[in-house]
């Protein structure tokens, strides 16, 4: 049906601020449906599609594609070109940063060593659990006991974690250099 993308933008933001669905009478006044059978057959309609799931106990929940977004083919960051509309792919934020969502944590940043690096105090670093990382990898290391997140580099054959900010030193581990894991991704959130 033509009003089932503005039927689950409904949804999603319903989903959004509460974190559960109404029930089906509540999903009618929400999306402007008067019949149960209209409600039905939309619902019925989304969860073909993959946009939603029933529980055993027949609740709804979001499906593997409820948080998909569209990705615009491309915006320029120097002179405005042409708009383009035309939805042509979509993914989901987890697809996109997480490849091994068992070894896969998040990491707020708190301190300024990496604002060269373009990553600053509030972002959230998608880190993979990894015993394995090359020079030149943003890493989250636990040196001397404690976690840091900088950028691994060699000197002298030695590994040495790189601050991306002058006003910090080069930090020369003189115990253990323990690696906790690679940082795959950022996110910030601007407010």
């Amino acid at each position: 049906m033509p009003d089932d993308p503005a039927y689950l933008a409904q949804l999603q933001d319903y989903y959004a601020r509460h974190r559960v669905f109404p029930p089906y009478s509540g999903i009618g006044r929400l999306v402007g449906l008067k019949s149960k059978s209209s409600v039905s057959a939309m619902l019925a309609r989304l969860r073909l599609a993959g946009f939603l799931e029933a529980t055993p106990d027949r609740r709804l929940k979001p499906g593997p594609r409820f948080f998909e977004r569209v990705v615009a083919d491309s915006v320029r960051a120097g002179f405005p070109q042409p708009a383009d509309d035309s939805a042509k792919e979509t993914l989901t934020l987890d697809e996109y940063l997480i490849e091994n969502p068992s070894r896969t944590v998040l990491v707020r940043v708190k301190g300024d060593s990496m604002i060269d690096a373009g990553i600053q105090p509030g972002d959230i670093a998608v880190v993979q659990r990894s015993f394995e990382a090359h020079a030149g990898d943003v890493v989250v290391a636990i040196v001397d006991d404690e976690f840091t997140l900088k950028l691994l580099d060699k000197e002298d054959g030695q590994y040495v974690l790189k601050p991306a900010n002058p006003a910090y030193p080069v930090i020369r581990p003189k115990g253990k250099l323990e690696l906790f894991g690679v940082v795959v991704g950022m996110v910030r959130k601007y407010r």
